[in-house]
């Protein structure tokens, strides 16, 4: 299986980073410029009103990382 090094928060850039230590933000470290895109797409899905509660969504979330096998 391949790794990849997760940067330290603090080499991440302060103008790309995000209130989120999450291993699915830190991953974009490798490319900062992805983190603030990330993040402002996740805060769009999961935060902003819709047909979905919240917890639906999160529930949706976590089904499919299970299936995906993700560990996170």
């Amino acid at each position: 299986m391949a790794f990849i090094r997760y940067p330290r928060p603090e080499e991440i850039p302060p103008t790309h980073q995000v209130p989120d230590q999450d291993n699915i933000i830190q991953i974009h470290g490798v490319h900062p410029e992805t983190i603030r895109l990330h993040w402002d797409l996740y805060r769009e899905l999961m935060h902003r009103p819709g047909p979905l509660s919240r917890a639906r969504r999160e529930m949706i979330a976590v089904l499919v990382s299970g299936l995906n096998g993700c560990h996170y």
